[in-house]
């Protein structure tokens, strides 16, 4: 038999089980959630608790099968959530957003890329931004650097209508549980992860001075905009992929962290 799969050998959406039940129960080699149905079940479970984890247990089973990530987002914690992504890597999207300004009321948004289902799609104002929405619609699971305080935000008042994925994942804190702070570029450095050839030295300033000087007729300078936006947003994939290993190492060391296949 296998090592088990991380979604499966999540427990702590159950009900009565918390990190540290659900650390004794990996302890004592509970693989997934057949084998917590199994009999494998906390000491001192009485036979109504019991009913009400083998409940859960069914509802967890039935929402993998169906595919519903949502259902998955409501029950764990969302500091949890990217125990989701290994199993749900093709409806990822990743996303990164360039801006005239820190605040969404003082500047526009102006370039947004999208990485996440086969392709990588960048989003330009004054062109197809305005397509940007529906696009985000087909993914259930979204990632970002940073975003839940910075492009989420921006884009909820940039877009009223904007529907947010159930499942955001922020690599600015997920990367920090395991010992690795700063801005995006500097955790790239640290790693050794990440393509920027061509964008060496764009950091936010001069994208927004990039985009001033494309909107004074300069083409080129929408170009380099564009492909520093792709690179910010196509290297969170790897770092999620590093996050996502070191911490299921961590929890579980037995857990199989192989790529599951494409779906």
């Amino acid at each position: 038999m296998g090592a088990p799969r991380l979604l499966r050998a999540t427990f702590v959406h159950l009900p009565g089980i918390g990190p540290a039940t659900e650390a004794e129960l990996w302890r004592r080699g509970v693989r997934d959630w057949a084998h917590l149905r199994a009999g494998f079940l906390p000491a001192g479970v009485r036979s109504a608790a019991r009913t009400g984890l083998e409940t859960a247990i069914a509802a967890s089973e039935r929402a993998l099968a169906d595919g519903d990530v949502g259902w998955f987002g409501r029950a764990l914690p969302g500091r949890e959530h990217w125990r989701i992504f290994p199993e749900f890597r093709t409806r990822t999207a990743f996303l990164d957003i360039e801006t005239t300004g820190l605040s969404p009321y003082e500047g526009i948004v102006t370039v947004v890329t999208v990485h996440g289902g086969g392709q990588t799609r960048s989003f330009v104002a004054g062109d197809d931004l305005e397509e940007l929405p529906a696009h985000l619609a087909r993914f259930p699971i979204l990632v970002t650097f940073n975003g839940s305080r910075f492009d989420v935000p921006f884009l909820e008042v940039a877009f009223p209508q904007l529907i947010v994925p159930p499942v955001h994942i922020d690599l600015r804190f997920l990367l920090y549980r395991i010992g690795l702070a700063g801005g995006l570029k500097r955790i790239e450095a640290t790693v050794g992860i990440g393509d920027r050839t061509g964008v060496e030295g764009v950091d936010g300033l001069e994208a927004v001075r990039l985009w001033q000087e494309y909107r004074r007729g300069h083409r080129p300078a929408l170009d380099r905009l564009v492909r520093y936006n792709r690179a910010d947003t196509t290297n969170l994939e790897p770092l999620l992929d590093l996050a996502v290993d070191e911490l299921s190492a961590r929890l579980f060391p037995g857990l199989d962290r192989r790529p599951l296949p494409a779906a």
